[in-house]
Protein backbone atom coordinates (compact mmCIF):
# COMPACT_ATOMS: atom_id res chain seq x y z
CA UNK A 1 0.00 0.00 0.00
CA UNK A 2 1.20 3.50 -0.84
CA UNK A 3 -0.25 6.73 0.57
CA UNK A 4 -0.10 10.25 -0.83
CA UNK A 5 -1.20 13.25 1.21
CA UNK A 6 -1.39 16.90 0.25
CA UNK A 7 -1.68 19.22 3.24
CA UNK A 8 -3.47 22.54 2.82
CA UNK A 9 -3.56 25.52 5.16
CA UNK A 10 -6.99 27.10 4.64
CA UNK A 11 -7.79 30.65 5.74
CA UNK A 12 -9.95 30.84 8.86
CA UNK A 13 -13.61 31.25 8.02
CA UNK A 14 -13.15 29.79 4.52
CA UNK A 15 -13.25 26.10 5.49
CA UNK A 16 -16.73 25.34 4.14
CA UNK A 17 -15.87 26.96 0.80
CA UNK A 18 -12.80 24.70 0.60
CA UNK A 19 -14.85 21.59 1.38
CA UNK A 20 -17.52 22.59 -1.15
CA UNK A 21 -14.83 23.19 -3.78
CA UNK A 22 -13.47 19.66 -3.24
CA UNK A 23 -16.97 18.14 -3.22
CA UNK A 24 -17.68 19.64 -6.66
CA UNK A 25 -14.36 18.56 -8.22
CA UNK A 26 -14.22 15.61 -10.57
CA UNK A 27 -11.09 13.68 -9.60
CA UNK A 28 -11.14 10.94 -12.27
CA UNK A 29 -9.37 8.71 -9.74
CA UNK A 30 -11.70 5.79 -10.43
CA UNK A 31 -10.29 5.69 -13.98
CA UNK A 32 -6.76 4.98 -12.76
CA UNK A 33 -5.45 1.45 -12.17
CA UNK A 34 -4.14 0.97 -8.64
CA UNK A 35 -6.30 3.62 -6.96
CA UNK A 36 -7.84 2.31 -3.71
CA UNK A 37 -9.56 5.18 -1.87
CA UNK A 38 -9.69 8.91 -1.16
CA UNK A 39 -10.39 10.91 1.99
CA UNK A 40 -10.46 14.64 2.66
CA UNK A 41 -9.31 15.11 6.24
CA UNK A 42 -9.71 18.08 8.57
CA UNK A 43 -6.91 18.67 11.07
CA UNK A 44 -5.76 21.21 13.59
CA UNK A 45 -7.07 24.75 13.76
CA UNK A 46 -4.96 27.78 14.62
CA UNK A 47 -5.81 31.46 14.76
CA UNK A 48 -4.66 31.78 11.13
CA UNK A 49 -5.73 28.57 9.39
CA UNK A 50 -7.37 25.17 9.47
CA UNK A 51 -5.29 22.25 8.23
CA UNK A 52 -6.81 19.88 5.67
CA UNK A 53 -5.25 16.93 3.88
CA UNK A 54 -6.25 15.06 0.77
CA UNK A 55 -5.39 11.42 1.41
CA UNK A 56 -5.20 8.84 -1.36
CA UNK A 57 -4.36 5.16 -1.08
CA UNK A 58 -2.74 3.24 -3.93
CA UNK A 59 -1.81 -0.38 -4.43
CA UNK A 60 1.80 0.60 -5.22
CA UNK A 61 4.05 3.62 -5.54
CA UNK A 62 4.22 2.90 -9.26
CA UNK A 63 0.42 3.19 -9.51
CA UNK A 64 0.58 6.61 -7.83
CA UNK A 65 3.40 7.74 -10.11
CA UNK A 66 1.43 6.58 -13.16
CA UNK A 67 -1.53 8.67 -11.94
CA UNK A 68 0.64 11.81 -11.81
CA UNK A 69 1.44 11.51 -15.53
CA UNK A 70 -1.97 10.26 -16.67
CA UNK A 71 -4.65 12.00 -18.72
CA UNK A 72 -6.97 11.62 -15.71
CA UNK A 73 -4.51 13.64 -13.58
CA UNK A 74 -4.30 16.36 -16.22
CA UNK A 75 -8.11 16.59 -16.43
CA UNK A 76 -8.51 16.63 -12.63
CA UNK A 77 -5.95 19.40 -12.18
CA UNK A 78 -6.74 21.51 -15.25
CA UNK A 79 -8.57 24.13 -13.17
CA UNK A 80 -7.78 22.95 -9.66
CA UNK A 81 -7.33 25.84 -7.31
CA UNK A 82 -7.79 28.62 -9.89
CA UNK A 83 -11.23 29.54 -8.65
CA UNK A 84 -10.29 29.04 -5.01
CA UNK A 85 -6.75 30.43 -4.63
CA UNK A 86 -7.81 32.95 -1.98
CA UNK A 87 -8.77 30.04 0.30
CA UNK A 88 -5.20 28.73 0.51
CA UNK A 89 -2.43 30.14 2.70
CA UNK A 90 0.45 28.96 0.57
CA UNK A 91 0.92 25.97 -1.71
CA UNK A 92 -0.02 22.43 -0.70
CA UNK A 93 2.63 20.28 0.97
CA UNK A 94 2.93 16.77 -0.52
CA UNK A 95 3.85 13.85 1.74
CA UNK A 96 4.33 10.29 0.48
CA UNK A 97 4.28 7.14 2.58
CA UNK A 98 4.94 3.47 2.02
CA UNK A 99 2.95 1.12 4.24
CA UNK A 100 5.32 -1.19 6.09
CA UNK A 101 3.00 -2.96 8.55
Amino acid sequence: MFLAMNRFKIAKGREQEFVDHWARRESYLSEVPGFVRFHLLKGEETEEYTLFASHTEWTTEQAFEAWTTSEAFMKAHANAGKSARELYLGPPHLELFESIL
